[in-house]
């Protein structure tokens, strides 16, 4: 008797699903986690050494590197890949160990920049997929068993001891208030700066970002870290003039408008001892009535959940809310159109704001996931100690866009604004 049609498709149908099966438990299907996976080539114990190092591996390795400050091991961690796939971090560190010089690449698992209990075992061995229990800094000398004294010969070598004086040695070092800034690179063409930007009242220096602008063509060139050395490139623009704006969390921007290759003359802007050319920005607190873009905080695609790269500029809201008890501020959450859709919140019950794990899906409109959006940065303040009348929450949806949302620049319309509502 021959097999009706419904009865061999139902069995291809099983056929397919035992495959699917088979090759997810082997591991041959793989989904990204939320997880960020960073190969890492490198670890020191001085910020120097880490800048060095991402300039070696950019100019001898070909290799786009950046470094980060790894508090549970207290060491600098320079890392070339950021994935939330597992399987591909693991893929590129094998293939650096075995392509390149670095055979001592590694996996780090989680968010370098947290410091947790257990951060430290998050380091794993690509080839082994064991844990790493000590990671010893490249610029720190990994300890030599000694010989028996009776076998090391008696020598007078013709050497010169060079100590490597502290801190409370050479108090200069300690004094250094512009160090080199992460992408330094000393043989890039251009001028060496400092953007030195304080707050107005206590001339306390701020964590801040410098955008070089270009007058003629009204377009940002490169953003620059302020309190830092960097070397900027010369626009070549008519004019000859370049506009620097400084904008801090929480401050109001400021402005500058320079000569690039202008002698400073009796301005305010100086030439140091070390023949960089320094240009002074006061920042003044925001001040009632005041709105201001939140540009550094990122959510993850259909989330109300922050990514987090975010952290810097909410924890620097958080400093602004501390620092000023009697202010009080509401923060507008935007979208970039009005459609509604799939909606991730955070989890019942969790305290992490920046990861998906334990997150829920749900379904609404643009306006509340605006405003769930805002509502995340509120709880983030609330947990961090500040009182819950003091923020209150805004959502817009896609109402006020500040471009076209089939622009280019679409992306800037999803975005949150605080409002200074009591200072």
């Amino acid at each position: 008797m021959k097999p009706s049609p419904f009865f061999c498709r139902a069995l291809m149908l099983i056929f397919l699903l035992s495959c699917l099966d088979l090759f997810a438990r082997s591991g041959s299907l793989s989904t990204p986690d939320s997880i960020p996976h960073y190969v890492v080539i490198g670890a020191f114990a001085k910020q120097r050494n880490a800048v060095k190092f991402v300039n070696h591996a950019s100019k001898k390795l070909n290799i786009s590197a950046k470094y980060e400050m790894n508090p549970s091991r207290n060491l600098y961690y320079v890392y070339c890949l950021t994935t939330t796939d597992r399987s591909v971090a693991s893929s590129e560190a094998m293939r650096l160990r075995s392509e390149t010089e670095l055979s001592d690449a590694w996996v780090y698992h989680g968010d370098i920049g947290a410091k947790e209990e257990t951060t430290s075992l998050r380091d794993v061995n690509p080839e082994t997929n064991q844990k790493i229990q000590t990671i010893v800094a490249k610029d720190q000398p990994k300890e030599v068993p000694s010989k028996p004294e009776e076998s090391m010969p008696v020598t007078t070598p013709d050497v010169v001891e060079v100590i490597e004086a502290t801190v409370a040695e050479v108090p200069a070092l300690a004094q250094e208030p512009f160090p080199l800034a992460s992408d330094y690179d000393e043989d890039a063409p251009g001028k060496n700066f400092v953007f030195e930007v304080v707050r107005f009242t206590d001339k306390v220096p701020v964590k801040a970002k410098v955008d070089v602008v270009d007058p003629d063509k009204a377009r940002v060139v490169k953003g620059y870290e302020a309190n830092m050395q960097v070397k900027v490139t010369e626009l070549k623009n008519k004019s000859g003039m370049v506009t620097l704006v400084a904008q801090a969390t929480g401050y109001r921007k400021a402005q500058r408008d320079i000569k690039f290759n202008a002698d400073p003359g009796d301005s305010a802007i100086r030439i140091d001892e070390k023949g960089r050319t320094i240009v002074p920005f006061e920042l003044v607190r925001l001040k009632k009535g005041d709105f201001a873009i939140l540009y550094n905080v990122f959510y993850f695609r259909d989330a109300a959940i922050m990514r987090p790269e975010s952290k810097f500029e909410v924890n620097a809201l958080v400093e602004m809310m501390k620092e000023n008890p009697k202010c009080a501020i509401r923060l507008h959450g935007h979208t970039n159109g009005n459609h509604a859709g799939k909606i991730i919140y955070w989890g019942d019950g969790t305290d992490d704001l920046f990861s998906l794990n334990g997150s829920r899906e749900s379904w609404g409109s643009a306006k509340e996931l605006s405003g769930a959006r805002a509502s995340a940065i509120q709880a983030y303040l609330i947990s961090q100690g500040i009182d819950a009348s003091r923020c209150e929450v805004k959502a817009w949806g896609g109402k006020k866009s500040i471009h076209d949302k089939l622009s280019a620049r679409a992306q800037e319309n999803v975005r949150v604004e605080i409002e200074i509502v009591k200072d």
